[in-house]
């Protein structure tokens, strides 16, 4: 099967070259935006001058977007056009208003499908939510981008859901991966019999069994992951080796609760750049966890893969009725020259909560580092040395080891 475009073969130095003359445009767009003028403000971005400035932009959290979008700045000013310039208005969860736009393969969609081999001929029966949040629309965007037809489904009413596929010939799925099952499960009810033969999934986890299920049944199925935000920002190919990061972002794995990049291997938070000149997204953070994966896709697609999601970053613990974030371990890190990674855990002795703070450290004098936990974690607790690489890399910075059962 011939790849996407050109842009998937790419060397990593034609990649590079090429990323940073995009996302030079997008920060020369995205420092006269309302959104960006105060985090930029402090920024010269004439010294932008390779990925590896990235780290010294600041990192843009969802609840920031939160916080600005307000009705008379309804996407809080990090869109280079008005609301109404756009094809679509979203709201997701929060709320959080996101824009959607209809020319070809805005939501980049279309890579995925095509790397599943969906394309003109198929007929996509499209499970994802058409009800406000962008979903639907988006994997539409990418089976139109594709050349194929689209059953609009949506969730819900599975018998009908049977009955449309069945008389229309339905042969891709896209939707999450559990719902997929539950149409097979009331098909096999029903006595009919589906013509999915691949499912394109996202938006929950595609456990091994279920994947192998669905393979029982003649039904190749892989996964993406995308936001609503961001649109796609990762995808599996026919190789099944980790998920490959789409061609129109740029992808960082930090310390979560920093901007700071882990080494290729470790986990952290995905922090992602998007080259959407309409939607300027740069440093957003997901929130999720994942790593990079050393070497090249088996499948002959040359950018960098992620392991897939590995979890959730934020890890706000509340202990002894406070909140820890990872942000203050972070600053715990960075206020202290003798300490060089740091791990929150908390415990139960009795009816008391226990805070324990791990340190990485040549150090041997664990007292030093008393005041220093206390100003910044606003808490006193535990202090316990250990040597320099003898955390897990794991990017997990508060642990809760306590049992609520």
């Amino acid at each position: 099967m011939a790849f996407f475009d050109d842009l998937e073969t790419r060397s990593s130095d034609q990649r590079s070259t090429e990323n940073v003359a995009l996302l030079k445009d997008i920060l020369n767009l995205a420092v006269n935006l309302d959104g960006y003028k105060v985090p930029f403000g402090s920024v010269d971005l004439s010294k932008f001058k390779s990925l590896e400035d990235l780290p010294s932009l600041p990192v843009l959290r969802k609840s920031e977007l939160s916080e600005k979008q307000v009705k008379s700045n309804l996407l809080g000013g990090f869109s280079a056009k008005k609301p109404h310039d756009f094809a679509h208005i979203f709201q997701s969860p929060g709320p959080i208003y996101e824009p959607g736009g209809v020319s070809h393969d805005w939501w980049r969609i279309g890579r995925f499908l095509h790397a599943l081999n969906i394309g003109k001929g198929d007929i996509v029966h499209n499970c994802f939510s058409y009800h406000l949040t962008p979903a639907g629309a988006i994997f539409e965007s990418g089976a139109r981008a594709v050349g194929a037809a689209v059953v609009p489904a949506g969730v819900g009413q599975t018998e009908l859901q049977v009955r449309a596929a069945s008389d229309i010939g339905s042969n891709v799925y896209s939707g999450t991966p559990d719902y997929l099952k539950i149409i097979l499960d009331k098909a096999d009810e029903m006595g009919e019999k589906l013509s999915f033969n691949r499912a394109a999934v996202g938006g929950g986890a595609l456990f091994p069994s279920l994947r192998q299920e669905y393979a029982d049944r003649g039904i190749v199925c892989r996964q993406n992951y995308a936001t609503a935000d961001l649109g796609n920002v990762a995808y599996e190919s026919e190789a099944l080796d980790g998920m490959l990061v789409d061609e129109g972002v740029i992808v960082e794995i930090v310390t979560p609760g920093t901007g700071n990049p882990v080494p290729i291997g470790e986990v952290g938070e995905v922090v992602v750049t998007s080259l959407n000149a309409d939607y300027p997204l740069i440093r957003f953070a997901t929130g999720d966890l994942s790593a990079f994966m050393e070497g090249e896709s088996p499948c002959g697609r040359t950018n960098i893969r992620i392991k897939g999601w590995m979890g959730r970053a934020d890890q706000t613990t509340k202990i002894k009725g406070l909140f820890v974030r990872p942000e203050q371990v972070a600053d715990l890190v960075s206020s202290h020259k003798d300490i060089q990674r740091a791990r929150v855990i908390a415990t139960r002795e009795g009816e008391m909560d226990v805070m324990t703070v791990k340190i990485e450290t040549y150090h041997q004098d664990s007292e030093a580092f008393e005041a220093s936990i206390t100003s910044t974690l606003k808490l006193k607790g535990n202090v316990e040395l250990v040597s320099p690489g003898s955390l897990p890399r794991d990017g997990v910075v508060i642990e809760d080891l306590r049992e609520y059962d």
